[in-house]
């Protein structure tokens, strides 16, 4: 199992063989440049999506899954871009009126624009799912990240940062805290006029284990433009705990298809 702390050093690697060829900057460009100062202006983006997950590990069921999220882009300190996003979703399945799978998710960030594409953050987390032992599990956090890559046919971005971790659970383990360590890569590139490519990895790794207790998350999908405001995306989602709960399986998969509403 690759360790986390080995993230940001492959993607140092891979950077290297990302094209350096000039584009034309995008808007959001621009608007992170320190040339000029931001416009003061106001941008909400919302997507609501629905669809079925297939999963394995700690479940072996075939879901109902939905999921909504949302962007807000406006100015911040020192005129510089401030974005707050916010992603949630549920997946829930049943058979012979059994629920045999159920989870839901919530995830709060804001995000402050510094200087030539260095940001700091701040995140809020929370899960549940009872089949996993999770009755909640919540996490805080804070740190800072650089946009390494970012025009007209790609972006590329990593973050490092700390966070506070509470976990209670379903059966009778004590209940825990911690603090850990956080890193997060995402690459967004697209494909052509109608289809896009995204990958997202991030990895968590407990201060009081360090070099065993640790979460590994990873994402890649391809979404496709079905018509002005609609997508159809095609994702694929590994989770894995080096330290699961006593009896609970370390890697859980997601095979998820949704349609998706951009407004």
């Amino acid at each position: 199992m690759i360790r986390p702390s080995l993230l940001l050093t492959g993607l140092c690697l891979s950077t290297s063989l990302l094209s350096a060829d000039e584009v034309k900057l995008t808007d959001v460009k621009a608007k992170y440049s320190t040339e000029t100062k931001v416009e003061a202006q106001k941008k909400l983006k919302q997507h609501i999506a629905l669809g079925f997950a297939n999963t394995t590990g700690n479940t072996e069921t075939l879901n109902f899954n939905a999921a909504y999220n949302f962007t807000y882009a406006t100015v911040g300190l020192n005129d510089q871009d401030l974005k707050i996003a916010f992603d949630s979703s549920i997946y829930i399945s049943e058979n012979d009126d059994v629920r045999d799978n159920e989870e839901y998710k919530a995830w709060l960030r804001f995000e402050q624009m510094i200087h030539d594409g260095w940001f700091g953050y701040f995140s809020l987390r929370w899960l549940r799912n009872e089949f996993r032992n999770f009755d909640s599990k919540t996490g805080i956090g804070l740190g800072t990240g650089k946009e390494l890559l970012k025009d007209k046919l790609q972006s590329l971005k990593v973050t490092l940062g700390l966070s506070y971790n509470f976990e209670n659970y379903t059966d009778a383990t004590p209940s825990d805290d911690f603090g850990a360590l956080t890193q997060y890569i995402e690459y967004n590139r697209t494909l052509n006029e109608i289809s896009s490519l995204y990958f997202k990895v991030g990895a968590l790794e407990n201060f009081d284990d360090f070099s065993n207790d640790y979460e590994l998350s990873s994402i890649i999908g391809v979404k496709f433009a079905v018509a002005e405001k609609l997508n159809l995306s095609l994702e694929a989602e590994v989770t894995y705990d080096a330290m699961p709960s006593e009896g609970f399986e370390k890697t859980d998969t997601k095979t998820l298809i949704k349609l998706g509403y951009d407004f």
